[in-house]
């Protein structure tokens, strides 16, 4: 599958791979939305791997029209919006939300490049009006399936019960063996009586900083192969 991406700004990273294979897992079907799609890549791999009908949406316009690029030159149909989440009034409701969403905090250090800024701290789409969202838009039965801040899981799991999504799975992905979890990947869906999971960790690398099996896998299944915008003709 061919991703362009713009030549500088945001770019995806190993989160958004791991969250396509945490995808796989679960009954993909019907409607999909991607929120924070950036170019496209966790939809995209959905609507190839579940030939789902996929709707897109990201508050910049630039991203959008990478996202749109990809999925023309991928074959793939796609319903795009420009828009930010916490209004998005669509007609129709979804089976499957999916997002990696803007999660580092306001106290930390953040980049002057704007659309970095927007794609990365939280106070873009904060946790309550992303969870809020998501449950508004997914009809019964529905599944919402994010990655976030491993530090933020106590939030994430309160959200999602305060907003009437249960939480039915929970996976925290670790650097190393010895690091602690950077990131955790979450399932959670409406009208659900699940007793919450919690899956054993993926840990990405060895000793040595090489991928192991369960990571590189993820990325074998993949398959992207990444151009950069300039050649691509998209930006500019």
């Amino acid at each position: 599958m061919f991703l362009y991406q713009p030549p500088t700004g945001y770019r995806f990273n190993s989160d958004s791979i791991f969250l396509y294979d945490f995808i796989r897992r679960f009954p993909v079907r019907g409607r999909v939305l991607d929120v924070g799609c950036g170019a496209g890549i966790v939809g995209l791999l959905v609507a190839r791997d579940f030939g789902v009908r996929m709707a897109v949406l990201d508050k910049q316009a630039r991203m959008v029209a990478y996202a749109r690029h990809n999925y023309a030159v991928n074959g793939l149909p796609v319903e795009a919006h420009v828009g930010d989440f916490a209004t998005f009034d669509p007609p129709q409701r979804y089976e499957v939300i999916v997002s990696n969403p803007p999660f580092y905090h306001a106290g930390v250090d953040q980049s002057p490049d704007p659309s970095l800024n927007v794609a990365r701290y939280e106070h873009h789409l904060p946790l309550e009006q992303l969870i809020g969202s998501a449950k508004r838009l997914l009809r019964p039965r529905g599944y919402f399936l994010f990655v976030y801040d491993a530090k933020q899981t106590d939030r994430v799991l309160a959200q999602l019960r305060d907003a009437g999504l249960n939480p039915e799975q929970v996976r925290f992905i670790h650097p190393k063996a010895d690091r602690e979890a950077k990131v955790a990947l979450f399932a959670a869906r409406a009208n659900s009586r699940a007793v919450l999971k919690v899956l054993p960790p993926l840990i990405v690398f060895d000793e040595q900083s090489r991928y192991l099996p369960e990571a590189q896998a993820a990325f074998d299944r993949a398959g992207t192969h990444v151009i950069s915008g300039e050649r691509g003709g998209v930006d500019g």
